[in-house]
C-alpha cells in the first residue's frame, strides 16, 4: 500500500519534524557517496586506462539510468511507500559501491557504477516524495532550501574526505567509506520515518487554468514543463561536479585532494544561496527568484573558460552554488502543482529531465574535451543551457499568467 494513503502524523511541528529530519539524514547518506564521489574519477581514470569520451560515459551513466528509472521509481513510490523504497535504494548504493571498490576493468566498472545509480535513483526520488508528503506547503520553498543545504553539505564533507582517503589509502578503500555511511542512513530512516499528513493544497497559480492536469502528473504540461526545466537547469552543476578533478590536474596540477577543496567550497556556497533562496521563494515569486538565478549561472559558466586558477575557482563555486540550489527549488515546485496523491508520480516525470540532461552533459563534455582538446567549448555548452534554461522560465511565467507561485505569500 502507498504510504500516501496510510494512516500517518499531523502536521504540527512536533510531528512532521522529526519525518523530515530522518528525510534529511537519508538525503546527505544518499548524496554523499553520489556528489562527493567525484574526487575519486582521476585515480579510477588512470587504473582503468579511460580517455575523456569514456569518463563522459562513466559519469553520464547516471543520466541514461536516470532517464530510465525515474517514472518507475515514483510510480514504485506510490505503490509500496517512500519509506520501504528509499531505503531498498539506499541498500543498493551501498552494495553497488562495494562492488565497484572490487571492479577489475573499466567495463566492470560501468556494470557496478550502473548498480550503484539503479539504487541512487530510487533513493532519490523517494527522498523527495517524502519532502513532499511531510513538510507544510507554505514553508515549502525553505524545507527545499533546507534539503538542498545538506546535499551540499554531504559534498562537503565527502569530496575533500574522499580526496583526502585516495591520497593516504587510493580509491578503491575511499568508497568503502560511503557505503558505509549509505547503510547508517538507511538503519535511521527505517527506524523513524512516518509519513506526516498534509492538506491536499497546491501553490496558486502554476495550472495556468488545465483542469485535466490537475488530475494526473502525467498529462499536465506545466510538470513536463518543469521536467525540462530541472534537466537543463542542473546540467551545469552536475556536469561541472564530475570535472572538475579532470579540469583541476589537466590545466592547473591540482591533485586529487585540491580538487575536492574546490568541489567543496562551491557546496559550501550551495549551503548558504539554498537557505537564502529558500527564504525569497516563499515570500516573492518562485519564478522570478529563479530566472534570476539563472542569469548569475549563464555568467559564471561562461567565465570558467578563462584559465586562471582563481577565476576558475569562483566561477566554480557560483556555478554549483547557484546550480544546485535551483534544482532543488524547482523539484519543490513540482511537489506543490499537484494533489498528494499524485506527488509520487509528478517527482517522477520531473526527473526524467535530471537523467536526460545528466547523460548528456558530462558526456558532451567529454567529446568536446577529446575533440578540441580544450575545456572551453564544454563550458560554453554549459552557458549556453543555463541561457535556454532562463528562456523555459519566462515560458513558464506567462504559462502561468505571471500569478504568484508562493502560497500564503503577502
Amino acid at each position: 500500500m502507498s504510504s500516501t494513503s496510510t494512516a500517518s502524523v499531523g502536521t504540527k511541528p512536533g510531528t512532521w519534524a522529526l519525518p523530515f529530519a530522518v528525510t534529511l539524514v537519508a538525503m546527505f547518506a544518499l548524496q554523499l557517496s553520489n556528489l562527493g564521489f567525484s574526487p575519486l574519477l582521476p585515480s579510477i581514470q588512470q587504473e582503468f586506462g579511460m580517455n575523456y569520451t569514456q569518463l563522459g560515459l562513466f559519469t553520464g551513466l547516471y543520466g541514461l539510468l536516470a532517464l530510465a528509472l525515474s517514472v518507475p521509481a515514483g510510480v514504485t513510490a506510490k505503490r509500496f511507500g517512500e519509506k520501504w523504497v528509499l531505503g531498498a535504494g539506499l541498500l543498493g548504493v551501498a552494495i553497488g559501491s562495494v562492488l565497484l571498490g572490487e571492479a577489475w576493468s573499466f567495463q566492470s566498472a560501468l556494470v557496478f557504477r550502473g548498480l550503484t545509480i539503479f539504487g541512487y535513483r530510487f533513493a532519490f526520488v523517494s527522498v523527495l516524495i517524502a519532502i513532499a508528503l511531510t513538510a507544510p506547503p507554505s514553508l515549502r520553498g525553505r524545507t527545499m532550501g533546507v534539503l538542498g543545504a545538506t546535499s551540499a553539505m554531504a559534498s562537503v564533507v565527502g569530496a575533500p574526505l574522499g580526496g583526502a582517503l585516495v591520497g593516504e589509502f587510493g580509491w578503491r578503500f575511499a568508497i568503502l567509506g560511503y557505503a558505509a555511511m549509505s547503510v547508517f542512513g538507511v538503519a535511521v530512516f527505517w527506524l523513524f520515518y512516518r509519513p506526516a499528513a498534509n492538506a491536499d493544497s497546491r501553490d496558486a497559480g502554476l495550472h495556468a487554468g488545465d483542469a485535466a492536469s490537475r488530475r494526473s502528473a502525467f498529462f499536465s504540461p506545466v510538470i513536463w514543463m518543469l521536467a525540462l526545466i530541472v534537466g537543463m537547469g542542473g546540467f551545469g552543476q552536475f556536469t561541472v561536479t564530475y570535472f572538475v578533478p579532470s579540469v583541476a590536474k589537466a590545466l592547473y596540477g591540482l591533485d586529487a585532494r585540491a580538487a575536492g577543496v574546490i568541489i567543496s567550497t562551491g557546496y559550501m556556497t550551495a549551503i548558504i544561496v539554498n537557505l537564502l533562496v529558500g527564504l525569497l521563494t516563499d515570500r516573492f515569486n518562485k519564478l522570478l527568484v529563479l530566472g534570476g538565478i539563472f542569469v548569475l549561472l549563464a555568467m559564471a559558466s561562461a567565465s570558467m573558460t578563462i584559465e586562471h586558477q582563481t577565476v576558475f575557482r569562483i566561477a566554480t563555486a557560483a556555478v554549483i552554488g547557484f546550480g544546485f540550489t535551483a534544482a532543488n527549488q524547482l523539484y519543490g515546485l513540482a511537489g506543490s502543482v499537484m494533489p498528494r496523491r499524485e506527488a509520487a508520480n509528478a517527482m517522477g516525470v520531473v526527473s526524467l529531465g535530471a537523467g536526460l540532461f545528466g547523460y548528456f552533459g558530462p558526456q558532451m563534455l567529454g567529446i568536446l574535451r577529446d575533440w578540441t582538446g580544450s575545456f572551453a567549448a564544454g563550458f560554453y555548452m554549459v552557458a549556453v543551457a543555463d541561457v535556454l534554461t532562463l528562456g523555459l522560465i519566462v515560458l513558464l511565467y506567462r504559462m502561468t499568467g505571471g500569478r504568484r507561485t508562493a502560497e500564503g505569500a503577502t
